[in-house]
């Protein structure tokens, strides 16, 4: 009792001496080395899997993005299967969520180092409390599931499987939309499902309820239940910023793809809003195969997941209210205003510091990756491109070169499926900061032109 009290001890002291920004980098690589080793159990193999295929299989599951080198239903049983789930819906609702909820259920206290590691994941505005937002996630995570479950075992019940061989499929897939996963334990995903409306619109639904953030959740739950709750300018943002890009990708693939406007009537309208909503809400399931694209709608899908969806939510990608604050820096300054505003409205330079380094460092790690994996692999440059800004915005979408990717190839990707799920400024703080506050250094002011 002793030493494990002793071992307890520095465990404490390690963890709280590091910064909110580590605290996730040591929480998820945790997730992904167990999920792992649980991976290589023999037990849970179907047939004989490289030890690298089950690490890009544990990072593909716990950063919810869905790029796979192997097939999950060939490779794994049902034990193994149910491993993957529960790393995706880990990594969905994200670090210590589950831990704190029972936490607040229980004692209704949040320490203070929960506090300070869930603010870092979880950017809210001033208007939601944290412990508000973890009871919604938790709730709105686990209905929108159970009601997805249901919903799949009517439509695959009724496309002709039996009630027992519906159950775990349904199960699997409604986690898997939620949490944007885009895991399939279909090999060829849901393109056999492009004309059936009932499993677009159920996916969509729990897509896009997931993705739009638990922000977004939060208050509009907090705005039915208190009449003097007012929406935040975050959800004004992201609602209509989602809206927009979903439309603007909806019209371009309805009108330009040949692979979508092949198809007639109604089932065109499906496969185009499909493919839009799959890249904005970085869902990563496909009704159409991306490997037969144009290569405009090829950059128009890249733009879609590279934006992503929203904060604090499920979805990857740069998020739009980063694209939002960058684009009102430029409205403002050429328009020659010094203070940022947009739609009326004030941004604060913290966040717009914060934008602004995102996108950058963001922009960068496309262009390093797409740099490095074009010396090492023997693809069109836009399909690597295509797989990085994939892996990075944790999307899962491919042109269908990831299983032949090297190995090198397949670890650098496993590197930025992380750094997507971190998110790239929790990432590079994680790795490069000292821990401590530095200390006030003179500097000499001087210009520079720019």
């Amino acid at each position: 009792m002793k030493l494990l009290k002793r071992i307890y001890g520095k465990y404490q002291r390690f963890k709280l001496g590091m910064s909110p920004q580590q605290n996730l980098f040591y929480g998820f690589f945790t997730y992904v080395f167990f999920g792992f080793v649980l991976l290589c159990l023999p037990v849970v193999q179907k047939t004989s899997v490289s030890v690298l295929d089950h690490l890009f299989m544990a990072t593909s599951a716990v950063s919810t993005t869905g790029l796979v080198t192997i097939s999950v239903f060939d490779s794994y049983t049902i034990l193994g299967q149910i491993i993957v789930c529960v790393l995706f819906q880990l990594g969905g609702i994200g670090y210590l969520t589950f831990t704190t909820f029972f936490l607040l259920s229980t004692t209704r206290k949040l320490t203070h180092w929960h506090s300070r590691v869930l603010k870092t994941e979880f950017t809210l505005p001033v208007t939601i409390k944290i412990s508000d937002f973890l009871k919604s996630v938790i709730i709105f995570s686990l209905t929108m599931e159970l009601i997805g479950t249901v919903a799949f075992l009517v439509a695959f019940t009724a496309d002709g499987m039996s009630f027992a061989e519906a159950i775990w499929p349904s199960i699997f897939h409604s986690i898997s939309a939620f949490c944007t996963a885009g895991f399939s334990l279909f090999n060829t995903g849901f393109t056999e499902y492009v004309r059936d409306g009932a499993i677009n619109f159920i996916i969509s639904v729990l897509a896009i309820s997931g993705s739009l953030g638990f922000i977004v959740v939060t208050d509009l739950l907090l705005w039915i239940r208190r009449k003097s709750h007012k929406l935040s300018f975050t959800t004004k943002i992201i609602g209509f910023g989602f809206l927009i890009l979903l439309v603007f990708g909806f019209s371009f693939f309805y009108l330009f793809e040949p692979a979508v406007y092949s198809l007639s009537g109604k089932e065109r309208i499906y496969a185009a809003f499909f493919q839009s909503m799959t890249a904005m809400t970085t869902v990563g399931f496909n009704t159409v195969n991306f490997g037969s694209f144009l290569l405009p709608m090829l950059l128009v899908t890249i733009l879609l997941m590279y934006i992503g969806a929203s904060p604090s939510g499920t979805a990857g990608g740069m998020k739009i209210t980063t694209l939002t604050a960058v684009l009102a820096i430029m409205k403002s300054r050429l328009r020659g205003r010094d203070k940022i505003t947009f739609l009326g409205r004030s941004i604060p330079f913290e966040r717009l510091y914060v934008a602004t380094s995102s996108f950058i460092f963001y922009t960068s790690i496309i262009f390093l990756g797409t740099f490095a994996l074009s010396f090492s692999e023997d693809f069109p440059f836009e399909k690597i491109l295509f797989e990085v800004a994939s892996a990075l915005g944790t999307v899962g979408l491919s042109t269908g070169i990831t299983g032949e990717l090297s190995d090198f190839g397949k670890v650098f990707v496993i590197l930025l499926m992380f750094i997507g799920r971190l998110g790239v400024l929790t990432f590079g703080i994680a790795v490069w900061s000292r821990g401590q506050k530095s200390k006030d250094v003179q500097v000499v002011e001087d210009d520079l032109a720019v």
